[in-house]
């Protein structure tokens, strides 16, 4: 009921996909035969009282949604507001099921009593931000068990079983290729969080909360994992940072030539990068050759909203305002 602003194809050969809406609820289809499987209402908010004493229910549209890579893990992450919801899909098969309920239930069982843990990566920024957890100024982001509430099925536990809420909007959700680690970036706002804490990394398997960096990267547009190695792309407004998440250090800093980066995918390989801007640039980079572009792109007349590479063919594709691909 309304726009449809996400959607994300199951890794299984796209069997199923999941979409989002401004209706805030995430359906799950079965494509080959256009079925709704089921229907999620995530952005419904509990009831608010005003100052008249009317009773108001506000509705958050879903801003994005990524299906889990890993096709044990039959888990959809969705972001909506501040908050990101784990959803178990029941997709699978009874092995896979069997996997899925166990990593779920032992988040569950740690769940609201984490604590989060502060990583040393230093990166090259003069803002420092704090690293105490406990610090008056940053919020904790919390994570909520919901297994029992608004579930589909209470025999598999299919429907919203995590919730994590943040101190402020979550703007990107990014998983790593492993399945068990979620990247998110919020909105940076001074009086709850630094920059520094505006991305965080989860790991679901333990129900952990990291902030990466000790010190603000810059103005963070989107953040990617390496598909096969351990490192962490930030892009900011102008740069694309490459960090060594075990050696805890800055690996490369990619000068793009360009006034603001919107977008980036990294190709299977793991060798080329490609990012696209405001300023109608695609950038393509071989990280073998050199920490400048390859090539610069001019094919748009507006600004490039998203770019990706295909999974198997030697094909990249670029999405512009000017309404071309």
């Amino acid at each position: 009921k309304g726009p449809v602003r996400c959607m994300s194809m199951s890794p299984d050969g796209g069997q199923y996909l999941v979409s989002g809406g401004d209706d805030g609820t995430v359906r799950l289809w079965e494509v080959d035969t256009a079925y709704c499987r089921y229907i999620w209402n995530i952005g419904k908010l509990t009831n608010t009282t005003d100052k008249n004493g009317k009773v108001t229910t506000a509705t958050e549209a879903i801003s994005s949604l990524s299906w889990n890579p890993n096709a044990s893990h039959h888990i959809v992450a969705v972001s909506v507001g501040s908050r990101v919801v784990f959803i178990s899909t029941g997709t699978g098969d009874a092995d896979s099921s069997e996997i899925t309920d166990t990593l779920l239930n032992g988040v569950s069982s740690i769940a609201e009593t984490v604590e989060e843990v502060d990583s040393d990566v230093e990166v090259d920024a003069d803002t420092e931000a704090g690293t105490d957890s406990k610090d008056k100024n940053s919020k904790a982001i919390k994570w909520i068990d919901l297994k029992g509430k608004d579930t589909v099925s209470t025999v598999t536990h299919v429907g919203p079983r995590i919730e994590l809420q943040f101190p402020t909007r979550v703007v990107q959700i990014a998983w790593h290729a492993k399945g068990d680690y979620l990247g998110s970036v919020t909105v940076a706002d001074m009086v709850t969080t630094s920059e520094a804490r505006s991305i965080s990394v989860h790991q679901l398997s333990k129900g952990r909360t990291q902030y990466p960096f000790r010190k603000s990267p810059g103005r963070v547009q989107a953040i990617l994992f390496h598909p096969n190695r351990p490192f962490l792309f930030v892009v900011t407004q102008q740069h694309i940072k490459v960090y060594h998440l075990i050696e805890q250090k800055l690996m490369k800093k990619l000068a793009s030539n360009c006034k603001w980066l919107s977008s980036i995918d990294v190709h299977h390989s793991g060798d080329h990068v490609v990012v696209g801007s405001y300023d109608r640039r695609v950038v393509w980079f071989d990280l073998d050759l050199s920490s400048t572009p390859y090539k610069t792109l001019k094919f748009h007349e507006k600004a490039v909203r998203c770019v990706q590479f295909h999974k198997r063919y030697p094909l990249m594709a670029s999405a512009s305002d000017d309404g071309s691909i």
